[in-house]
């Protein structure tokens, strides 16, 4: 193990009530991506590739909360989740993991989600046999270990498995090869998340014309993961033209912040209202360039963009102490594939968004209580 990596030996403390909660949020949302007037609702927004459905689903979306004492709140989905691997290890290290991140089911699940992604692409006419991990910027990644340990982690389990940037790789007639050897699945850790780079050019016509498995897509992203959707899930009259039940409606309003995009509202209400109010650029991630509207200054208000700022009523993280004393806040994401739990991680943090530069931060074992 790299004990260099991000992690925590403080343990993060998650009702089970709370667990259950979350988990049916994730589970009402994925119905909802599926859901045929949902998807004609949010494909005007989208660009062509985020509309192209490639047939399969997204490997490791990540649902992030923070905890409330009303309960859970969502605060943002993402698509190439990072820090599974992580998260995991800090299980092994504590030594008391729980049910939901024994060893063997965490990599059984996970495992099954690429067969599955594999399967649902190709018919089943052969076994899952090369994956390449894509990023950009290898050497500059902070989780690279993270995509080095899950590449010795398939090699284990008899897939080849690679990680490159994608300039290394080549799309020919047949399909897209990395050091001559044609690859199956492309496990996307890149935040170009609608395909739009030069570098992502050839790739992103071997997706749409189906010659390889790109898992997480463009498709998934749009549906679940491009901020604006937070809009949509907040906002009580567009909800009741989705046909959801009065339970599923009233779980999106209690658990889903409330959010705008700044072209859409007065600017001047917005700026008054600042204090209780987070401004989030839709192309981002990470926490770059999200801002606290108690600090923020009015020139750097001005500066925003509104067709790209996503504004949402602030949702404080709780807090976890060391045995020290020392205080961390804390949000908790559920790595997920599908509508099925693959497991839980906590990123512990100081400062105002969540990072993982945070002395004693870091990913965390997570207690269920």
């Amino acid at each position: 193990m790299d004990h260099n990596l991000p992690i925590s030996r403080v343990t993060a403390h998650l009702p089970h009530r709370d667990l259950k909660k979350m988990l049916r949020l994730v589970r009402l949302l994925f119905r909802l991506s599926e859901s045929d007037i949902y998807r004609q609702r949010v494909f005007h927004e989208l660009p062509e590739v985020a509309r192209f459905d490639p047939g399969h689903a997204a490997l490791m979306m990540g649902y992030d909360y923070h905890l409330t004492p009303d309960g859970p709140r969502l605060i943002e989905v993402n698509t190439n989740a990072g820090g599974g691997y992580i998260a995991w290890l800090s299980q092994q290290l504590a030594g008391k993991a729980s049910p939901l991140y024994l060893s063997k089911r965490f990599q059984q699940r996970l495992l099954q989600s690429y067969l599955q992604e594999w399967r649902d692409f190709s018919g089943g006419e052969r076994p899952l046999q090369r994956v390449v991990v894509v990023d950009e910027d290898l050497e500059q990644q902070m989780l690279l270990p993270e995509m080095v340990g899950c590449c010795d982690w398939l090699k284990e389990h008899r897939i080849a498995a690679d990680i490159a940037a994608p300039e290394q790789l080549q799309v020919e007639a047949d399909g897209v090869y990395f050091q001559n050897e044609k690859v199956d699945l492309i496990y996307n850790r890149h935040c170009d998340f609608f395909l739009e780079t030069p570098a992502l050019h050839d790739l992103r016509r071997a997706y749409l014309e189906k010659k390889i498995c790109l898992s997480p897509n463009p498709f998934a992203y749009g549906l679940l993961a491009d901020k604006r959707r937070m809009v949509l899930w907040s906002d009580s009259q567009v909800l009741d033209d989705l046909e959801l039940s009065s339970s599923d409606k009233q779980l999106l309003l209690e658990m889903v912040p409330k959010s705008l995009i700044l072209a859409n509202e007065e600017r001047d209400d917005i700026w008054r209202r600042r204090k209780k109010l987070i401004f989030k650029p839709v192309t981002k991630f990470g926490g770059r360039g999200v801002l606290m509207g108690r600090g923020i200054a009015k020139k750097r208000f001005a500066d925003l963009d509104p067709e790209t700022t996503l504004v949402q009523e602030v949702i404080p993280p709780s807090i976890e102490s060391s045995e020290d004393g020392e205080k961390y806040k804390i949000d908790y994401r559920l790595f997920v594939y599908r509508d099925h739990l693959l497991g839980v991680g906590a990123r512990l943090y100081q400062g105002q968004v969540t990072n993982l530069r945070t002395a004693g931060g870091g990913f965390a074992p997570v207690k269920i209580v």
